[in-house]
């Protein structure tokens, strides 16, 4: 996709009150979340979680609250500082299997690209320079080439592979020979055809035509990937993508209040089972999440999902009991495990940000010929003043009215 069609989109779905996938657009309409974003990026994504913590955040509030806003700055601001993220919604993937939670994680993580890293890494730690080696090259070509491609040589690859993965005591033993065998492949020694890293990828990926007959002819012995392991295995990719030199994983859940079955045009449908099913995969989750390290998982859903009684969270007590807040402040706690949108827009959208935010937006479509109004103050303060009593969030509401007042001086 061009820039000018990935800015039309963008644009389009202002207009439509969305969130635009637009990385730079986003950071031009931003404003009022910096607070909250930088506090996020000091403490989890720059010091906490690249030191071997995991994390994971609720994201919740009213519809137009922010919350995808807010979770896909945090996303863009990830891979400024070098994460692998994940982001899906709840409409496309089914959550009550921890399974498809996993295999839809390792699917868009690049992990070709992480496993190179590793082997780039590999090649320093033995006294190369990765620059060295020609295009079309792997490293042990150019070993042959300066003569370096001895029989000792060779064993110090399969003893950094060792080192890496199979002797490492955090990985899964399956999942640390796959990343050894194609690890292999790439650095040169020992040699994987094209063919067999296909098939290994594609097993990792959970291709259900992978045959098992298959992987014991290149040496592995496999375990299918379950919702019983699915949860250790994640943790052994979090690893690697930490030791390809990145700073962790980030994966951010969307529309998790899909749950609730509010809307019979969506797709996926959940039955009381699966919603349970759901909300016990997340309770283990949680419960585990300090085994796990370099991750930070972000759920995202509007409100009701926690606040009905009968269908929501609040209806599984195992899960509810790990997440409520035993201390409910005031003011708005960015160390909670809850970041509830419409407490922070209360104390942060003051009518001064309510203007900045609708000038930028205002800036942005006018400069594209799209009519738009930016608020005054005194309309701002009114927004303010109705929100309290209304089941939509501010920024919604500011944006709605930025495009209308456009549109009204036509």
């Amino acid at each position: 996709m061009s820039r000018e069609t990935d800015r039309a989109t963008a644009l389009e779905a202002l207009r439509e009150g969305k969130t635009p996938e637009n990385g730079a657009l986003l950071r031009d309409i931003t404003a009022g979340t910096d607070s909250l974003t930088d506090f996020l990026m000091r403490i989890y994504l720059e010091d906490y979680i690249p030191s071997g913590g995991s994390k994971i955040k609720f994201v919740t509030g009213n519809a137009g609250s922010g919350k995808t806003h807010f979770s896909q700055l945090m996303c863009r601001e990830a891979e400024k500082r070098n994460y692998r993220t994940v982001r899906f919604s709840a409409k496309d993937i089914w959550l009550n299997d921890f399974r498809e939670i996993y295999l839809e994680i390792i699917r868009q993580c690049d992990l070709e690209e992480i496993l190179k890293g590793c082997a780039e890494k590999m090649i320093r730690d033995m006294g190369y320079a990765p620059a060295d080696i020609r295009e079309g090259q792997n490293f042990m070509d150019m070993l042959s080439e300066r003569g370096e491609g001895d029989a000792l040589t060779r064993n110090e690859i399969r003893g950094q592979l060792r080192t890496w993965f199979t002797r490492n005591p955090l990985l899964d033993n399956t999942f640390a020979a796959c990343c050894s065998l194609l690890t292999g492949g790439i650095l040169g020694h020992p040699v994987l055809e094209k063919a067999n890293a296909d098939l290994i990828l594609a097993y990792m990926r959970g291709d259900k035509t992978v045959k098992t007959a298959q992987l014991k002819a290149i040496g592995l012995v496999p375990s299918p990937i379950t919702k019983m392991n699915a949860r250790h295995l994640l943790r052994s990719l979090c690893e690697v993508i930490h030791l390809s030199g990145s700073g962790g994983l980030m994966v951010i859940i969307d529309d998790m209040e899909m749950l609730l079955n509010r809307n019979t045009a969506d797709p996926i449908r959940y039955t009381k089972l699966r919603r349970e099913d759901t909300y016990e995969s997340i309770r283990q989750l949680i419960d585990d999440i300090d085994s796990m390290r370099y991750v930070l998982f972000m759920m995202c859903f509007d409100r009701e999902l926690m606040d009905d009684e009968s269908l929501g969270m609040k209806s599984y007590q195992a899960l509810w009991f790990r997440i409520q807040n035993e201390v409910v402040s005031s003011r708005f706690n960015r160390f909670a495990d809850i970041l509830d949108m419409d407490r922070y827009g209360d104390e942060a959208y003051d009518a001064e940000t309510l203007c900045e935010m609708s000038e930028k937006l205002a800036s942005v479509m006018r400069e594209a010929g799209i009519p738009a109004s930016p608020l005054d103050r005194e309309e701002a303060e009114n927004l303010r003043a109705r929100s309290v009593f209304g089941r939509l969030g501010l920024p919604y509401l500011m944006n709605r009215m930025t495009l209308e007042g456009g549109r009204e001086h036509e």
